[in-house]
């Protein structure tokens, strides 16, 4: 993995540079040369220009004929010349007569006396259309020339002075250039394969932590971890790794608890009705004990029921398959109605009950064999739970738009370690099933994803040892109490 990503980042790295090297070459070389250019053109126009001046004033002084003049005072017209040269560069100047052939050159012109320019430049010089380029038929290589018409006082075209700039110096200039660009490349590469690798391996060494962590799950080992180093992006990656593991970590402790729960509540019942109905059927119950035996095996088969209902609920509810109907009712009538049907419990634990309703009848909007399902199942953990002579409480109050159904009991409580999930699917907090043998962990589970669909809220509040409450809400109904009738249809998973 981690040669695969390095060489993508490199060659990704590598062709940027390269792209932004070559751009960077072209237009520093090309503004370069355009500004040397310039410089160069300068130079040759302000070189012949004063090379002029200085020929037409001296031959009008001399008074002889141009070429005459130019021969017999070479020597002091090259020093003259030489300097003009030093001082605007490396040029070269040449001096013709109006027919091209080369009367005089400064010192360091590489064309002799002699040698004769094309017509056709000399002709376009004396014309007046001064700036030539090329090698003026003489010069090998490429030129930069600006050359001018050398006149008497009446206009006569007596001769021509030329100023040359070689453009080998350009040719210089790019090689130069091209050079430190490439230097340039190599020294940024290298600094860039260097802070690749190691920015690499910084960002993959934590995913190959994570696939490695991966693969020990798969393994089946859930205590792997993820190290987290630093406050990156990579680093909130592994919190949420680890975070994730936590809590399949936690799924996989609850689903095994589940699986052992659901195993003893099944075998349990199975056990008991299996061996009292072979023992009625053998004859070593006697016959008037028969009813007794018989009561407790009906006993055993409700709560068989009651599991499998509650996992053909979930079922229902993991599946998106489960509809709610909504419908008016009393919800005060209903919670009345739950207290009553617990009578026998009640008595026996000898509790305080009381039921508190904000006024007789309050008419709330969700499906009533849900919410039955939920009220019955807290009552019923209430009590289960209270210590006998505590206080009981069920009361039902409206505030703020919504109706507030609370189950209070004074008992044993809820650990604060616990409270976290007390809606969690198969948890059950009696673990030692000391005081719960009946329930599996998946009551509250179905009545908080249930309050979920109706998009109300349940929760809890309990301090250990002194006791618990759960509350929940219910939407008021608009309808009067005739309308209760009218349905809708809705879905239990959103």
């Amino acid at each position: 993995m981690f040669k695969s990503l390095f060489s993508k980042y490199m060659t990704a790295f590598m062709l940027i540079i390269l792209v932004s090297f070559t751009m960077l070459g072209a237009v520093t070389f090309t503004n370069l040369r355009s500004y040397i250019v310039a410089q160069r053109e300068d130079a040759v126009e302000h070189t012949s220009e004063a090379a002029r001046i200085y020929l037409e004033q001296s031959a009008a002084e001399d008074g002889t004929g141009f070429s005459q003049f130019v021969y017999y005072r070479s020597d002091a017209l090259r020093r003259y010349l030489s300097t003009l040269t030093d001082y605007f560069g490396n040029l070269t100047i040449i001096v013709t007569n109006p027919e091209g052939d080369i009367l005089l050159t400064d010192a360091g012109a590489p064309v002799a006396v002699g040698s004769r320019i094309s017509g056709e430049t000399v002709s376009a010089v004396l014309s007046g259309e001064s700036r030539q380029k090329g090698d003026f038929g003489v010069f090998p290589g490429d030129y930069i020339a600006y050359g001018l018409p050398i006149r008497t006082a009446d206009g006569e075209n007596i001769g021509a002075v030329m100023a040359c700039s070689s453009a080998a110096s350009l040719n210089e200039l790019a090689e130069s250039l091209l050079k430190t660009i490439i230097m340039a490349f190599l020294w940024v590469t290298l600094a860039t394969l260097i802070a690749v690798y190691f920015i690499s391996d910084k960002i993959i060494s934590p995913i190959k932590d994570v696939s490695k962590a991966a693969r020990s799950f798969a393994a089946g080992n859930f205590d792997a971890r993820v190290p987290v180093v630093g406050r990156d992006e990579v680093a909130e990656l592994a919190t949420a790794f680890n975070n994730m593991a936590g809590s399949i970590a936690s799924m996989e402790e609850t689903r095994r608890t589940f699986l052992a729960n659901v195993s003893h509540d099944l075998r349990t019942p199975m056990t008991t009705i299996s061996g009292f109905v072979d023992n009625i059927l053998d004859g070593v119950i006697k016959p008037e004990n028969q009813e007794h035996y018989l009561r407790i095996v009906s006993s055993e088969t409700k709560r068989l029921s009651r599991l499998v209902q509650q996992l053909l609920d979930i079922s229902r509810i993991e599946s998106g398959s489960r509809k709610f109907t909504m419908t008016t009712f009393d919800i005060c009538e209903m919670a009345r109605q739950i207290i009553i049907s617990f009578e026998s419990k009640i008595d026996q634990k000898k509790l305080d009950v009381d039921f508190d309703c904000t006024s007789e009848n309050m008419y709330v909007s969700a499906d009533r064999d849900a919410i039955y399902q939920i009220l019955y199942n807290i009552c019923d953990n209430g009590i289960k739970f209270a210590r006998d002579g505590g206080k009981y409480r069920v009361s039902i109050t409206q505030r703020g738009g919504k109706d507030y159904v609370s189950v209070y009991d004074e008992g044993i409580g809820i650990p604060e370690e616990d409270l976290p999930h007390v809606f969690d699917r198969f948890y059950k907090g009696d673990k030692s099933r000391g005081m719960d043998k009946t329930g599996v962990g998946l009551g509250m589970y179905i009545s908080k994803t249930i309050i979920d669909a109706h998009k109300e809220e349940i929760w809890v509040n309990s301090v250990y040892g002194e006791y618990c409450e759960f509350v929940f809400t219910l939407t008021p109904s608009k309808n009067a109490p005739e309308m209760s009738g009218e349905t809708a249809l809705f879905d239990a998973v959103q």
